[in-house]
């Protein structure tokens, strides 16, 4: 495993809408695995194959502890419902937030690595990571949907209040 330059805005492969995985086999092993250091070295929670230079629709999101990465080839959304807006990141555009509305209610369809496919269901936060990154794989960048920036300061003043909250809990 090793862990691949972050592409940065701006770049084309960001704004290109990204291959079908066609072949399963150890190159895309490779590049999943790859994604992955690459995205926990960064402290990312998702990543997209385009972040790395490789435009075949291939994306993770990790956040949930004691459990497997979500890897998704070739994801499709088949259920949406519900909204809610929130404050996002990117690994590709260091020091950029903003909110952005998105579904809060998700069902997608994708593929293993060894090209099964299966269906998982989010909600909330898990549900906003999924579909940032596979908007990435549309060449959909978040800033195109961010109705409001916040600075790193405010960003930092809103998690040391909810950090307060959660403690009086």
């Amino acid at each position: 495993m090793a862990i691949r330059p972050i592409v940065k805005h701006p770049s084309d492969v960001l704004e290109k809408s990204c291959a079908p995985v066609t072949t399963f086999d150890k190159n895309l092993a490779v590049l999943l695995d790859d994604m992955y250091e690459t995205m926990i070295e960064a402290d990312g929670v998702g990543i997209a194959a385009p972040q790395v230079g490789t435009a075949v629709r291939a994306a993770i999101v990790d956040f949930r502890e004691g459990q497997d990465p979500i890897e998704m080839i070739n994801p499709e959304l088949v259920l949406y419902e519900g909204s809610d807006t929130d404050i996002e990141g990117c690994l590709s555009f260091p020091g950029v937030f903003g909110e952005v509305e998105r579904y809060d209610h998700i069902k997608i369809k994708a593929q293993e690595r060894d090209g099964s496919w299966y269906e998982l269901e989010a909600e909330g936060y898990e549900a906003r990571a999924i579909l940032h990154e596979m908007d990435h794989l549309d060449g959909v960048l978040f800033t195109s949907k961010i109705t409001k920036y916040v600075t790193q300061e405010e960003l930092d003043e809103m998690i040391r209040l909810q950090e307060e909250e959660e403690e009086e809990v």
